[in-house]
């Protein structure tokens, strides 16, 4: 059983917070990593920052301008999962992000430096599941799971196809548009669960306009897991002196209402 697996063989929803790497700062990512384990988080979202981030809304678009200004790259992500691995061994790493840096590096490059730093899983937004076969010929055989996005928009032609080729979780987008958008309406998100789960028995996490315990424990109920993205990015980047121990806050309020 990989990592993943072992966070959602807990029989509780799965807590998944989403930071972006090297914001406020590159030296704080590792301890904001910490922290969050510390906070309640059973497999943590690492961002990817990029220039034009098509799903991102403001508040992870501005962490992304801070973090590359900062000289974030993906070698630098990757150094900082290595880094979490030496003092944590157990809590899973998904690395998020966009195609042109992995592109960049190299799809086989990027798969061998990532399971040298000791990533579990990576959803990359802008490889859509109908062609993705080069990426999942590179992931083949790396223990590394490939997530894929799920919407309120999805076919049940692209559903079908998303829970044959999907590992580790299904990311369920839980609102038309970009993240921190609106509140969600938790009937939706539980009659279009429902769909998914007639294609497959893949986990599946709900993020996108999760801003509250109380709308994360609703989700909770009909969901596998629980991802919390703007909320701690914001809380980050209001209080960045702090950001380890912000992270932490916010997060173990998600984790108590779950």
């Amino acid at each position: 059983m990989n990592r993943i697996a072992a966070a959602f063989a807990r029989r509780r929803p799965a807590l998944i917070p989403f930071v972006t790497a090297g914001d406020p700062d590159p030296g704080q990512t590792v301890s904001i990593m910490h922290a969050l384990v510390k906070g309640g988080a059973d497999i943590i979202e690492l961002g990817v920052p990029f220039s034009d981030p098509m799903a991102d809304g403001p508040v992870i678009q501005q962490s992304s301008e801070r973090a590359l200004k900062r000289g974030t790259s993906l070698h630098r992500v990757l150094e900082a999962v290595e880094e979490f691995r030496r003092s944590d061994a157990a809590t899973p790493v998904v690395l998020m992000g966009y195609a042109n840096p992995i592109e960049h590096m190299g799809l086989a490059a990027f798969v061998a430096a990532a399971k040298k730093a000791g990533v579990d899983g990576v959803l990359i937004v802008d490889y859509p599941p109908e062609e993705s076969a080069d990426w999942l010929a590179a992931l083949d055989g790396s223990g590394i799971d490939p997530i894929f996005l799920l919407s309120p928009t999805s076919s049940d032609a692209r559903i079908d196809l998303v829970a044959r080729i999907a590992k580790g979780y299904i990311y369920y987008v839980s609102l038309k548009g970009v993240t921190g958008a609106a509140h969600i309406d938790t009937r939706d998100v539980e009659a279009m669960i429902g769909r998914i789960r007639r294609h497959t028995k893949t986990p599946v996490g709900v993020g996108f306009g999760i801003r509250d315990g109380a709308t994360a424990h609703r989700v909770g109920q009909v969901a596998d897991a629980v991802v919390i993205g703007s909320r701690i990015v914001q809380a980050i980047a209001d209080d960045p002196a702090h950001a380890p121990q912000r992270a932490e806050t916010i997060l173990r309020e998600f984790r108590e209402a779950l």
